[in-house]
């Protein structure tokens, strides 16, 4: 989603606590520089007093207002990046109160802070993104329940295919939805620390570096890194990727809510539908749509941030720069996406009167699979009868090359789309099962 007020809200997002805002930004990177601080201390580094002190003021700048980001941020333009001014500004905040300089940022580069800063936003993102999604995987489940064997049309290539029901469509979305979510969890030992210092070998605070790097992921609740992940940027790439695969979940239950609420087949409506400027008969499927638009947005998204992993030497020259905003923007877009398919699936009104309907409307030939199944025994030729008859317009129980073999009382019994559901309802009960165990797991 985009970062202001006129455009947020229609996208899902927004409000105070704006995932990944400038300020949320600038929190986070002081989090991380307190928290440095702390790690050194603990390893003998810095001054425990001084490491304190460095926490107190950091978290008196970190909140709102504490920091002028306008003017941080054009600080910023000459070094590339919002660290070192705001190092220098924490230090002289720090001064005052006898903190010597080298208590803060101790035996760190600007990309350690912005990296770790970076991976603290996303384990919120990761967080809120799973709330979203898990408020999904519920309407979903719900709707696949309450309507496990209510026919409707199945359709492939826009066309009416074969009969299907609406709770196994759901199901459907739901089972990509938990598979999405899935991947989310997976990120949890990805989502760590990175500290290297200048080159990533920590020499500035050798012997330390290892045990600080390790300090400072327990103290900010990261994943310990391992080695330095400067210019492996493997990690980056698993959070976008996974952002990527809940962006396509929940586009496909938010194009077939849009194509399923069209005039012409009118099987769901939104309760939250929107209308037009201009004409009073419309009711939009805006909740739908509006997801729809952010997830379209994220693969690009992704694709620049997988374009970017080839971080040459030690310190990539543009490439690392391409990242933060990117990744940040995928993970507004993706969870306001995602709270727009709640909003649409919470309260969807189900018309299955339109679905009986439209069932009827093809009069017997969305069967025909079933018809030259049934005279396939008694003809070599079932195929080319069938698909004569449904092109003659003829109803297949009336059709005389049809009723030769089959009796028409017969062929009406095959016609009926309730006896052809296939595993439909195996399909639901498969599907409950997994969200079932999900919260289980959870519980």
């Amino acid at each position: 989603m985009t970062r202001g007020a006129l455009f947020d809200p229609i996208f899902g997002g927004g409000g105070d606590d704006a995932l990944m805002s400038d300020q949320a930004w600038v929190s986070a990177l002081l989090d991380v520089e307190s928290a440095l601080s702390r790690a050194a201390s603990r390893c003998g580094v810095v001054d425990p007093v001084h490491a304190t002190i460095v926490t107190d003021v950091a978290a008196e700048l970190g909140r709102s207002g504490g920091v002028d980001i306008v003017s941080l941020g054009l600080a910023a333009a000459s070094g590339g990046n919002p660290v070192i001014p705001l190092v220098t500004l924490l230090r002289d905040a720090v001064a005052p109160h006898g903190v010597p300089r080298s208590a803060v940022h101790p035996g760190a580069t600007s990309q350690d802070i912005l990296d770790t800063a970076l991976m603290l936003q996303m384990r919120g993102a990761v967080r809120r993104i799973r709330t979203s999604v898990r408020a999904a995987v519920d309407a979903g489940a719900q709707h696949a329940r309450d309507y496990r064997d209510t026919p409707m049309a199945g359709r492939t290539l826009g066309q009416q295919a074969l009969p299907t029901t609406f709770g196994a469509v759901a199901a459907g979305w739901t089972s990509g939805l938990l598979r999405a979510d899935a991947g989310l969890d997976r990120l949890r030992d990805v989502i760590a620390v990175q500290f290297g210092g200048a080159a990533g070998t920590s020499a500035a605070t050798y012997p330390h570096g290892v045990a600080i790097a390790d300090a400072l992921a327990d103290e900010l609740g990261l994943a310990r890194q391992g080695i330095p992940w400067h210019t492996d940027r493997t990690r980056i790439a698993e959070i976008a990727c996974a952002f990527g695969v809940v962006a396509g979940a929940v586009a496909k239950p938010a194009l077939d809510l849009t194509l399923l609420a069209s005039t012409e087949v009118g099987e769901v409506e939104e309760s939250v539908s929107g209308g037009s400027s201009s004409m009073p008969h419309k009711r939009n499927p805006v909740a739908a749509v509006t997801a729809r638009a952010a997830m379209r947005r994220v693969p690009g998204l992704v694709a620049t941030v997988l374009s970017s992993m080839e971080h040459e030497h030690q310190r990539a020259a543009g490439a690392w720069h391409a990242e933060w905003e990117s990744l940040a923007d995928a993970a507004r877009l993706v969870e306001g996406g995602t709270n727009r398919l709640v909003a649409s699936l919470t309260g969807l009104l189900v018309h299955t009167d339109a679905m009986e309907r439209n069932l009827d409307s093809m009069h017997g030939f969305l069967l025909a699979e079933r018809v030259t199944i049934a005279l396939a025994p008694h003809s070599g030729e079932a195929r080319e009868i069938v698909t004569a008859a449904c092109a003659s317009g003829r109803s297949l129980d009336e059709d005389p090359a049809i009723i030769e073999h089959l009796e028409p009382g017969q062929v009406r019994e095959l016609l009926d789309p309730a006896a052809y559901l296939g595993h439909s309802g195996d399909i639901v009960d498969r599907v409950l099962a997994d969200v079932h165990a999900r919260s289980e797991r959870e519980s």
